[in-house]
């Protein structure tokens, strides 16, 4: 074998002791398997995970899967790293080793035993949520211990009647929600959660804690929940419970620089909502359409797409309607957004318009003076779905007899793809 293989770009030679012999680059996390051949642990995980049982190099049976990090030649190639920094080589950071399985199953039975001190549970959960925000394996071996179901059952312990949602035990209950949040649950997982008022209504009292982490954990298990729920009865008995909007727009109204988490949550839990249609006037009444409108700047690019499709579902209640072309921003913002974020909130921004301006000459008018007719004509020439060229058709129909001539202006001209909204 050579010492090494070919320079790289840098303009130096990665010694060959130090490249992983499935993928021939410079190991981060180098592991020893039965045989005694060392690896980089994703490149042997990926082998053994694909049906393989024997060793790459040897070809020798693996005699177990265990895989023991080689501590002496990751340090060796991070004092390689550093030697040859010069040459624009980056230290490798010390890998932190996956969760032991044996060790999770210990955690989780000492987290649900009643008769432990709770220190004792709590130091228990703390330490898998450190390992569940380690790595996506960690939380793949967590889950495979029955977690959701202790999670659950240790969470929701605080939903009986006369808890104090602000005690000292009560840290267990936030304890185990921020972890349980971390993982999908399943459809009668959800379920069961949705058809226990009692349940749903902690949720409910949640949103409204002291603590902005619970509230919007709170947030997060409600998403999840309605979203898994296949039932529309079920999802509707969640979204009608007293105040559950009122806490979801509040947590999105906390400042990013605070806790930014909040308003991506916030909005995710409030789509959920809105899409069991006969609730999406307790919506409006909480005051969604304003908040919504008031965040759109704030939101990244899936979240301003979650975003304007609330927007669409409550533009097509006569209330949610009313509520967003009394907000002077509105028309002007859903025009800008044509084009000039992505192909989905194209679609949900001229969805928008159509209720809008189906309903008020005024926002017709304040659409065309925000230029809508230039973006609505791109849009029609650009390659665009069906569902996007028909929208934009409509709204241009029902904007003609508003076309002053000077309305034309310059605009970008971007294209689009298709994209589905719900139809609930």
């Amino acid at each position: 074998m050579p010492g090494s293989l070919e320079p790289l770009d840098l303009g130096v030679q990665i010694p060959y002791h130090f490249r992983c012999p499935i993928s021939l680059e410079l190991m981060r996390d180098p592991v020893t398997v039965s045989t005694g051949q060392t690896y980089d642990r994703p490149s042997i995980e990926s082998w053994v995970a694909t049906g393989n049982t024997t060793c790459p190099v040897t070809r020798a049976p693996l005699t177990d899967f265990t895989l023991i990090p080689n501590h002496t030649l990751r340090r060796l190639i991070q004092d390689w790293c550093v030697a040859n920094r010069s040459f624009g080589v980056e230290r490798i950071p010390t890998p932190k080793q996956p969760a032991d399985p044996g060790l999770v199953r210990s955690l989780l039975a000492q987290a649900a035993a009643d008769t432990s001190p709770l220190h004792s549970r709590l130091s228990a959960l703390r330490r898998l949520r450190g390992f569940a925000r380690d790595s996506d394996k960690n939380r793949s071996v967590i889950a495979s211990h029955n977690a959701r179901q202790i999670l659950t059952d240790i969470f929701f312990s605080g939903a009986r009647p006369g808890t104090d949602s602000e005690s000292s035990g009560s840290e267990l209950n936030h304890e185990s929600l921020a972890l349980l949040v971390v993982f999908p649950l399943a459809e009668t997982e959800c379920a069961s959660v949705a058809s226990d008022p009692d349940r749903v209504a902690y949720l409910s009292r949640l949103l409204f804690h002291s603590s902005i982490e619970v509230r919007v954990n709170a947030a997060a298990l409600i998403e999840i929940v309605v979203a898994g729920t296949r039932s529309p009865e079920l999802r509707a008995q969640v979204s009608n419970v007293d105040e559950i909007f009122e806490g979801v727009i509040e947590i999105m109204k906390n400042p990013i620089a605070s806790y930014p988490r909040a308003l991506k949550v916030g909005v995710k839990a409030l789509f959920a909502l809105c899409l069991v249609k006969q609730t999406r006037h307790k919506a409006v009444q909480a005051g969604a359409p304003e908040t919504l409108i008031d965040r759109l700047a704030d939101f990244e690019k899936c979240d301003a797409e979650r975003a304007l499709a609330t927007v669409e579902l409550l533009c097509r209640i006569p209330a949610g309607c009313s509520a967003f072309a009394s907000h002077a921003l509105t028309v002007p913002l859903l025009v800008k957004i044509i084009l000039k974020i992505s192909d989905r909130a194209t679609e949900y921004a001229a969805g928008a318009l159509v209720s809008l301006c189906s309903a008020s000459e005024q926002c017709q008018r304040d659409a065309v003076a925000a230029g809508v007719l230039t973006q609505l004509l791109l849009l029609v020439q650009s390659d665009c779905t069906d569902r996007a060229k028909r929208k934009a058709q409509l709204l241009l129909k029902l904007l003609r007899d508003s076309w002053p001539e000077y309305s034309f202006g310059n605009s970008d001209d971007f294209a689009c793809s298709e994209v589905v909204i719900p139809s609930y």
